[in-house]
């Protein structure tokens, strides 16, 4: 006797049908269950709260962004208009992230069983790349001021700097407070926001000083740097949830170790655990039994299911239970 149970739960899924079918002793059943009530509900509050961060940091950089063109224009500060366009793409970015967030709240039909979660990595994805592209052309703008420094109108510089410091620090206590990958990455465009604002500042009061404008180059050089350091953290982490690695908080020995414990459990194979999308685990595994006839399979699936759960916040599982003399058919799983 081989029993199958596939188990889905989790925010974002509308289907919640099951359906058993038994034939030569065979049986062979798929049923949904959720996790309990506070963390579905705790999810989908979660990403109600991540659209309201990003709709907020959009107005303010799309605000901030318009400022600081206006400003670039009036006193013939390239340093200001750069920044504009910088936030410009800001300003895509985060709009692509509100698609993706919406995107990713659609329910699951039968061409996307998992619904559009992935969206929201593919967005993670893409403004990490942007990002990259960013700082290349940062970095490519500080090597030609710091071969020929150009003059800046210092101080409307600074007082247009300042404003936009004032508002991406609020932005960013917005988008801080998030697991989500995607707002991640909306996160890091703002910290970039930020720095090349606080950049900004510190080159304006340097250079008033000394003279020196080779000093903004300088601190755009290193701008680029910190934000290259998050773009590409942003890209490895989405690239390992599209190639279905292990989360990294998730110990594959310990995971093996917690199904064998199980009582009645003797072998463990075909382990998988990988990412759906952001806080949204999965896992699927052939658990080998002495008899399944005799073992209360149902307890050992709601054990299984539970301690996943509790330890390793895994929320949809794919467990199928056979005997020690089951033989696969070649390659088939």
């Amino acid at each position: 006797m081989t029993t199958h149970t596939h188990t889905r739960g989790g925010g974002g899924h509308g289907h919640g049908h099951g359906h058993d079918h038994g034939h030569d002793h065979h049986h062979h059943g798929h049923g949904h269950s959720h996790p309990p009530a506070p963390r579905r509900g705790g999810l989908a509050e979660e990403r109600r709260k991540d659209r309201r961060r990003l709709i907020f940091a959009l107005v303010l950089t799309a605000t901030i962004a318009l400022a600081e063109a206006v400003g670039g224009w009036l006193t013939h500060s390239l340093a200001l208009m750069s920044d504009a366009g910088h936030m410009l793409t800001d300003v895509s970015a985060l709009a692509l992230s509100l698609v993706a967030l919406w995107f990713a709240e659609k329910p699951a039909d039968v061409k996307k069983t998992y619904g559009y979660y992935r969206m929201e990595i593919l967005s993670a994805l893409l403004n990490g790349v942007l990002l990259l592209g960013i700082t290349a052309f940062i970095l490519y703008e500080a090597w030609e001021r710091f071969q020929t420094p150009r003059p800046v109108d210092l101080g409307p510089m600074a007082v247009v700097a300042g404003v936009g410091l004032v508002a991406n620090l609020g932005a960013l206590g917005f988008l801080h407070q998030t697991h989500s990958m995607n707002v991640r990455g909306a996160f890091l465009h703002v910290l970039g926001d930020t720095l090349s604002s606080v950049g900004v500042l510190i080159g304006a009061g340097i250079m008033a000083l000394t003279g020196w404008f080779v000093v903004d180059a300088v601190i755009s050089a290193v701008i680029s740097v910190v934000i290259v350091v998050g773009a590409v953290r942003l890209v490895r982490d989405a690239v390992d949830v599209l190639m279905e690695a292990v989360p990294a908080h998730v110990d594959m020995p310990q995971v093996r170790e917690l199904l064998l414990r199980v009582p009645g459990v003797t072998a463990v194979h075909d382990l998988h655990v990988w990412t759906i999308s952001s806080g949204v685990y999965a896992l699927s595994a052939h658990l080998v039994v002495l008899d399944p006839m005799v073992c209360n399979n149902d307890e050992i699936l709601s054990a299984v299911k539970h301690d996943l759960f509790d330890r390793f916040g895994i929320d949809h599982t794919t467990i199928q239970i056979e005997s020690e003399t089951y033989a696969h058919l070649g390659e088939v799983h």
